[in-house]
């Protein structure tokens, strides 16, 4: 029963993950409006999943054991050049990917750096959340943040515990 229900976990996250930005890329598209969604919150998850994903790799785990997280950070690309679009910042993408790909690589150079970067990584996920908490906070608005984004994203969480 148990590596049933364990299975059952495993897969339905893949799932999830798999379409999990789907639904806040929709609300943006449909809105043509990246009102209150935060891109520091979106810049900090994606710096987070980089660093776990780059972690795993090279510790050589098995990639069943993070599939979803390059699943994950097509979407959070995709949508990061919608927000920068509709917030009219466009220009600003071409300096993300330079610091995102210089991380990449700078996170290898050194053993300790993937190690204490690895370590950050709940921190880096909690300053995420909190980021867009504080942008929804300040301007008051929910705007195109998709509430079933936030679901699936817990339900993912939840899964792995």
């Amino acid at each position: 029963m148990a590596p049933t229900v364990l299975d059952l976990a495993h897969w339905s996250t893949w799932a999830v993950c798999a379409v999990i930005k789907l639904p806040q890329l929709a609300a943006v598209l449909a809105a043509r409006s990246a009102r209150g969604l935060s891109v520091g919150s979106l810049l900090l998850e994606l710096a987070g999943f980089l660093v776990f994903l780059r972690y795993q790799i090279y510790y050589g785990y098995p990639l069943q054991t993070y599939l979803e997280y390059p699943i994950i950070i097509a979407q959070d690309v995709i949508l990061l050049l919608f927000i920068l679009r509709f917030s009219g910042n466009t220009k600003q993408a071409l300096f993300y990917a330079v610091t995102f790909w210089g991380g990449w690589y700078m996170l290898t150079l050194q053993k300790w750096i993937i190690d204490l970067a690895m370590n950050l990584c709940t921190l880096i996920s909690a300053a995420s959340k909190l980021a867009q908490l504080r942008c929804l906070w300040q301007t008051k608005d929910s705007g195109q943040v998709s509430a079933l984004t936030w679901s699936m994203s817990a339900y993912t969480c939840a899964s792995k515990l």
